[in-house]
């Protein structure tokens, strides 16, 4: 009885330390990573690469933690290597979709295909990048949804950076009937390009015939703006073309057919 009462003394001595240390590990974890966050020499790096440094900086604290507490419980450290060497090795297994979201996120990390605020397509999914983590990527769409994508998926597919360079070229389509002037139309359209303030000078703008029917003609527009006017652009150059043609008695008034994001 009094060996059994000492061992039960030292285990319930143990689990209650390991449960203060539990506690008082969180609290440190939370304290470091808050420190840490208010480092100035992360605010040069870029919103994608912090937030992953502190994400795998926070994994690796609570590893750090749970290995304490373990070693407090008293369990025999070669025993507990084996037994991660073991778990880990099913786990991997088990795991291979996680995995393979981590690795890429440190391949997005170093890569850098995009950064943090880029409006981008990917995974059959459009958005701008909001968070890189250690296993997703969130992106917020134009109507507001947030969407989870796995880095793993984002690695193997093609991005298109719609806001990695400082400018984008319009593209626009309108058709018109067959019996009108092609040069008066080119002309009208080169008009309304000119007039806009957000349209570039260089490269100038174009407007030209590049296809057709029987019974109408079509007309391929495009305009050169900063990538921040894009969608100003688009809208503004669709309803003033189309405005102009019709004051000017054009057929069939500009029908748009074709256009891109």
């Amino acid at each position: 009885m009094e060996a059994l009462t000492n061992l039960c003394t030292t285990v319930v001595g143990k689990v209650l330390l390991a449960i203060v240390v539990w506690f008082v590990g969180k609290f440190i974890v939370s304290k470091i990573l808050g420190l840490v966050g208010k480092i100035k020499v992360l605010d040069k790096i870029e919103p994608n690469t912090r937030t992953f440094v502190l994400s795998a900086l926070k994994w690796l604290l609570y590893v750090i933690l749970v290995v304490s507490i373990v070693a407090i419980l008293g369990v025999p450290m070669a025993s507990v290597i084996t037994v991660l060497g073991t778990a880990g090795a099913a786990i991997a297994l088990s795991l291979q979709g996680s995995l393979s979201n981590l690795a890429g996120g440190i391949m997005l990390v170093i890569f850098r295909p995009f950064k943090v605020g880029d409006f981008v397509e990917a995974s059959g999914v459009t958005g701008t990048v909001k968070e890189i983590t250690l296993f997703y990527t969130v992106l917020n769409t134009v109507d507001n949804c947030r969407i989870n994508v796995p880095n793993g998926a984002l690695m193997n597919a093609n991005v298109i950076d719609y806001s990695a360079e400082a400018t984008r070229r319009v593209d626009l389509s309108f058709a018109s009937a067959k019996s009108e002037n092609p040069k008066k139309i080119q002309d009208l359209m080169l008009d309304v390009m000119g007039q806009n303030e957000k349209v570039l000078k260089d490269p100038a703008p174009f407007a030209r015939v590049s296809g057709g029917t029987n019974e109408a003609m079509q007309f391929t527009v495009r305009a050169w703006c900063k990538t921040e006017d894009y969608w100003d652009v688009y809208f503004d150059l669709t309803q003033a073309i189309t405005e102009k043609l019709g004051e000017n008695g054009v057929q069939a008034p500009a029908v748009r057919v074709i256009s891109e994001k």
